[in-house]
């Protein structure tokens, strides 16, 4: 699809000390107002965000790319997408990316921090949304403490707690991303490449979103809640 490739941005590792430029562009980010949690889904920006790593510990793991693709107002918004693909990933072992010719070139010497400001700047203050969000957080928070000197303070939801709730029916797995994807007929373009992924996973919270206005839950503080209340009741079960 032509929209996939226009959103690969591949990018170098460099140093972590931000220059005159870069402080700007991260108080910009700061400056912006926070989102309004008690508005419509339907009148809401969430954005969903995958990565993909060298590992499965997150407190080691070595980021290989960042994803992320909007969800405005209820729909994908396919212009509305971004993705940092790091020079390494395509020989990482179960990463997917997409030929060189197929992606939009950053200069070599490009650094780390450049990518995550890009990213800081494409989600703003929108609810950041994820399927197994503990994970993806705790790889974001150490990328852009280490190279920023930042924590991501934004609204988080974990369609791993949430689904399982709107949807109690459904034996799923409440970590099982491929059983929902098969559940609702989503096909993920390429598994394990981030973007594909982050496509499928705001295509699963469109109808996460749906199901949860229907039942009272129409904003995304009472989806926040939700979550809340389940790990609660796991915590305590």
């Amino acid at each position: 699809m032509n929209w996939f490739s226009r959103f690969l941005r591949p990018a170098h590792d460099a140093g972590a000390a931000l220059d005159a430029r870069q402080e700007q562009l991260l108080a910009d980010w700061r400056q912006l107002p926070d989102s309004d949690q008690r508005r419509s889904h339907y009148r809401s920006r969430y954005v969903v965000i995958d990565v993909a790593v060298s590992s499965g510990d997150a407190h080691a793991a070595r980021l290989l790319a960042i994803a992320a693709v909007a969800v405005v107002d209820g729909h994908i918004a396919f212009q509305d997408a971004w993705q940092l693909l790091l020079p390494d990933a395509a020989q990482a072992p179960g990463v997917a990316a997409s030929p060189p010719a197929t992606a939009t070139e950053v200069p070599a010497d490009s650094p780390m921090a450049d990518g995550l400001l890009s990213f800081l700047g494409f989600v703003g203050k929108s609810p950041v949304v994820a399927h197994n969000a503990r994970f993806i957080r705790r790889v974001m928070q150490r990328a852009l403490a280490e190279y920023l000197g930042v924590r991501l303070r934004l609204p988080w939801l974990d369609l791993a707690w949430i689904l399982p709730d709107l949807f109690r029916e459904v034996d799923a797995g409440p970590e099982r991303l491929d059983a929902w994807l098969e559940h609702f007929g989503i096909a993920s373009i390429k598994r394990h490449d981030a973007l594909s992924d982050a496509f499928a996973t705001a295509q699963l919270l469109q109808i996460a979103l749906a199901h949860a206005a229907s039942k009272g839950f129409d904003t995304p503080a009472s989806l926040r809640e939700l979550e809340k209340a389940r790990r609660h009741l796991h915590q305590s079960a």
